[in-house]
């Protein structure tokens, strides 16, 4: 069977050209408000002359909230502080964290060195919050309430990072 050159653009311009109809143009179609709360993964929060800001941890292994602690003093890489990141904590001379299902408790051995609602108490809650929702797969993050237990000075908390990043 021999098919003529023109015939074969004719019936292909012709089929190709039938795709579109029946097809209307519609409006904008609203499908709810946008996702909100904290995304879940490993995440480091530093602070910045806008806020709070999350750092994903892609390539360390860290899976004690000890250790998380220690990464956040550490502070942001040289690229992150680039970025105008930096790290308001500093660590702390002695301390245990630890979390049971959406509650993370802080104990230090001396006074908590910031203030209840500042950037630094940020960076806490919301990186706790952040490796407790990975460590428990059944919690949250937006629900874990991380309490603070200075060794002098009063309790702080529960507190939940929401608290810290709608400012």
């Amino acid at each position: 069977m021999r098919f003529r050159r023109g015939v074969v653009l004719t019936g292909l311009a012709f089929l190709l050209a039938g795709c579109g109809v029946g097809v209307r143009p519609t409006g904008v179609i609203d499908a709810g408000d946008p996702a909100s709360g904290l995304t879940r993964g490993k995440r480091l929060y530093y602070a910045s002359d806008t806020g709070l800001r999350a750092v994903p941890l892609l390539d360390r292994e860290n899976d004690t909230l000890d250790a998380v602690m220690k990464l956040l003093a550490q502070g942001p890489t040289a690229a992150e502080r680039r970025e105008g990141l930096t790290t308001l904590l500093h660590a702390p001379s002695g301390y245990t964290v630890t979390g049971d299902g959406p509650r993370v408790t802080v104990t230090l051995e001396g006074p908590y060195w910031a203030q209840p609602r500042d950037q630094a108490t940020g960076q806490l809650v919301c990186t706790l919050a952040s490796f407790q929702s990975v460590r428990e797969a059944e919690v949250r993050a937006d629900d874990v309430e991380v309490t603070i237990n200075p060794g002098e000075g009063p309790e702080l908390g529960p507190l939940r990072c929401a608290e810290f990043l709608d400012r």
